[in-house]
């Protein structure tokens, strides 16, 4: 009989991806981030475990939001108190923070409870093109894949 494989906190090998986040929709990054932080991408999976990678992204100012979503759509914030709820479209929220759209979207994609919170601390946004990582040596993380990545690369 075969034995059930299953992964070890231990035994988890972290790599290091980055990414440039310029040209590339919102929704189509951060599922692709938010698989990798998951740990999906690896044979060793396992749900209950943290087996994911850490995810450096960089010129998060300049990802693109599809449609009019920049002015339509809309983020809401409370602080529990009667009276406050306050609510801020995609262009605002780019102005005053321009990691937080990302951290935002990935964070609904992640699982929620500790796993969840302990796999959002692999993420790393930045909104210029430079980031403080060099010394892991992280690797390019290729977003698309299959077809999509076929069309991409033929196209000028």
């Amino acid at each position: 009989m075969t034995k059930t494989y299953s992964p070890k906190a231990g035994e988890v090998e972290r790599r290091w991806f980055v990414v440039d986040a310029a040209d590339i929709p919102l929704g189509r990054l951060s599922t692709r981030i938010a698989t990798v932080l998951i740990g999906k991408h690896k044979p060793q999976y396992a749900r209950h475990i943290d087996t994911g990678d850490f995810v450096v992204v960089v010129n998060a100012e300049k990802t693109v939001l599809t449609g009019n979503k920049e002015e339509g759509k809309i983020y809401y914030r409370h602080s529990g108190r009667p009276g406050n709820l306050r609510s801020e479209t995609a262009a605002q929220v780019r102005r005053r923070y321009p990691t937080r759209l990302i951290e935002r979207a990935v964070r609904g994609m992640l699982p929620k409870g500790p796993l969840g919170r302990q796999q959002l601390t692999k993420l790393k946004v930045y909104a210029g093109p430079e980031h403080p990582h060099e010394a892991q040596k992280p690797e390019s993380l290729p977003l698309l894949q299959g077809a999509a990545a076929r069309t991409q690369e033929v196209s000028p």
